[in-house]
């Protein structure tokens, strides 16, 4: 397993030493299928459900994928691995609406050209939507994304009862240069490879 993990690690340097890698910022949905991909977890914003927090923003950190490491294929689609006992996912059990937000300053990107993870040329994308279990038949598509990235995932506790879910997509803000956020829609994102 560990194995596993440095080859996708090896994988992602060298998509992101090579030359043009990163979509150009006039092409906002395919950077925000880039980054995507590219990243291994995000920041989930909720509303909180819970005492002394109630209908609160509450942000949490989660792994995630859109499919195996590699150019061109990544679904798009942010899976998860999640399970009830986990505090931000009690907050989406009473309000499943949340956000998530992904960032190249994970990556070796921004740090091999010296950006500070707040510059617009980190790029990062942050995503409105909806979290939801996925169905029997995209099960094995999220299992596949998730366990290829994160390995360790298989031996996570089975009596915790974890269950594969996705962002479900309604919104996309792109900042990956000066000038403000970009909006692409849903339809434009998924229309794209990365």
């Amino acid at each position: 397993m560990a194995g596993s993990a440095l080859l996708c690690a090896a994988v992602l340097l060298l998509l992101l030493a090579a030359g043009g890698a990163i979509p150009p910022p006039e092409e906002a949905a395919r950077m925000a299928r880039f980054v995507l991909h590219n990243c291994d977890w995000g920041a989930l914003a909720t509303l909180s459900a819970q005492d002394g927090l109630r209908g609160r923003p509450f942000a949490n950190i989660f792994s995630l994928s859109d499919g195996p490491p590699g150019p061109f294929s990544g679904s798009g689609v942010p899976y998860l691995y999640l399970t009830d006992m986990e505090i931000s996912v009690q907050d989406l059990e009473i309000n499943s609406n949340a956000s998530l937000t992904v960032s190249l300053a994970q990556t070796p990107y921004c740090k091999k050209h010296r950006y500070d993870p707040q510059n617009p040329l980190c790029a990062h994308i942050i995503f409105c939507g909806s979290i939801v279990k996925v169905n029997d038949s995209e099960a094995g598509l999220a299992k596949k994304a998730l366990f290829s990235r994160h390995p360790e995932m298989e031996t996570w506790p089975k009596d915790h009862n974890w269950f594969f879910a996705k962002f479900n997509i309604t919104n996309i803000w792109v900042l990956d240069y000066f000038g403000g956020l970009k909006i692409v829609t849903p339809e434009e994102y998924y229309s794209v490879k990365p």
